[in-house]
């Protein structure tokens, strides 16, 4: 498939440093100038950038794209909702298709998680879910139930609650002091257990020693627990299968909410609607964002389950309901656009789909392991995947930090026209749902190249 000429013959001239020092972008900016990314077109599981190069997204754009770029139903159900009404008030109601969203969302979710709050990005529904756990207490007379429990190497947005809750100290540091009231707790990265152990002899101290800090901070204090099902910025953290079930006994001994960090994880990406829903645990407050809308148009939601939603119901002169809103909440044409990637998602059977080309992917990264000698560890579920580099496999010795080996391994795969994610030490992959077998192939394909060619490098 060959791009259609770019419409205005300024596109490439971009690159100059003259326009790039007017945007900021995710990346260092004097770095990025040096060989800036700019994309012009997409197309199915394909970007191209303004000089026509081709790129097989490995990554969703950023685990967005569900059911790829250019879906003409998508972008028909944009039009025509746009043609009817482009914006609702939000202070003062709703629209029909963000009812249509909520019941849609309510239907597919699992157990009772029956009412939903739309917001715009991750964020957005993270900092929203933090302030819907603490008011819940509020209104059950435990007002003083206002500390949040989350994980290191978690990143759940921005925004400063949302951030407060994030276990990364490269994003923290530079933004400190944070929102007080949170309290970290180590994840469980297996591979590198924080307390030297070996799963299943571990008996779960990761989550065993979350009802310790619960008992020490006091559970009167406690409102949440919030995590990823699956980490993301930890280099794809995926649990035992005890793990999430244990948080959820834990919980409930001590009425603190489970809140499950879908952003990521949710609407197919793992082979299931969620991954409440592939792990078999319900919790009680659950976050969508990323992939929900296929990258069509910003928009999350804050599902959360009928006990707690109706802690908000009431007279208005004693119950103020959620105190929360955000102006483009409940969007008409990003709602419509959710309720096409929805259809598109159940009329195609991608989420067998994503089992299928999921399991393709995972068994291709693991003969890659046992063929490379550089990895570690593979990790994830569905079209979440990643793998940890090392330089010994025997004793799980990592590069040094300055080695980057994952970057350098990420850097040339796109010279060679795939995208993913890459870290010093881990490099991940988040395809589109629509992804065929022949796509997953290319993906390992050019993954082993780039691996073989760094490790040589490295020895040499």
């Amino acid at each position: 498939m060959n791009p259609e000429p770019f419409r205005d013959a300024s596109d490439a001239a971009l690159t100059q440093e003259r326009f790039l020092r007017q945007i900021f972008v995710r990346d260092q900016m004097q770095e990025w100038s040096k060989s800036p990314f700019v994309m012009a077109r997409a197309e199915g599981a394909r970007y191209w950038d303004v000089h026509g190069k081709e790129y097989l997204d490995a990554l969703s754009g950023i685990y967005v794209s569900s059911v790829g770029h250019g879906n003409r139903r998508v972008i028909d159900a944009l039009r025509a909702q746009l043609e009817r009404i482009d914006f609702s008030p939000p202070m003062h109601g709703t629209n029909p298709a963000a009812i249509r969203l909520a019941n849609r969302l309510a239907a597919i979710a699992p157990g009772d998680l029956a009412a939903v709050k739309l917001a715009t990005s991750g964020s957005e529904a993270t900092e929203g879910a933090i302030k819907l756990a603490r008011q819940y207490h509020r209104l059950r007379g435990a007002a003083g139930k206002y500390k949040v429990i989350s994980r290191y190497q978690s990143w759940h947005g921005s925004t400063l609650g949302a951030l407060s809750a994030s276990g990364l100290k490269s994003r923290k540091t530079v933004n400190e002091p944070l929102a007080e009231g949170f309290v970290h707790v180590f994840p469980p990265t297996c591979y590198r257990c924080p307390f030297g152990k070996r799963y299943p002899d571990c008996e779960l101290t990761c989550a065993r020693i979350i009802e310790d800090v619960i008992r020490m901070e006091d559970p009167g204090s406690v409102a949440a627990l919030i995590v990823e099902p699956i980490g993301h910025t930890g280099g794809i953290i995926d649990p035992p299968p005890e793990y999430l079930p244990l948080l959820r006994e834990i919980c409930d001994r001590h009425n603190v909410l489970l809140i499950f960090d879908e952003i990521i994880t949710g609407i197919g990406r793992t082979g299931e609607w969620f991954a409440a829903q592939t792990f078999g645990v319900t919790p009680d407050i659950l976050c969508l964002g990323k992939g929900l809308t296929g990258g069509y148009a910003p928009l999350s939601a804050i599902l959360c389950r009928r006990p707690i939603a109706d802690a908000f119901w009431g007279p208005v002169d004693r119950n103020p309901g959620l105190v929360e809103g955000h102006t483009f909440e409940g969007h008409p044409p990003a709602c419509a656009a959710a309720l096409a990637v929805l259809d598109e998602i159940e009329e195609r059977k991608l989420l067998e789909n994503a089992r299928a080309q999921g399991q393709r992917l995972r068994a291709g990264l693991e003969d890659l392991a046992r063929r490379v000698g550089v990895i570690g560890d593979v990790r994830g579920k569905g079209l979440f995947h990643g793998v940890e580099f090392v330089r010994d496999r025997e004793t799980r010795a990592p590069f040094a930090d300055n080695a980057a080996f994952g970057v350098q391994v990420g850097r040339r795969a796109l010279a060679k026209g795939v995208l993913f994610r890459f870290d010093p030490h881990w490099v991940a992959f988040g395809p589109p749902l629509i992804v065929t077998a022949a796509e997953i192939d290319r993906i390992l394909e050019v993954l082993e190249e780039c691996i073989r060619e760094v490790a040589a490098e490295w020895r040499g």
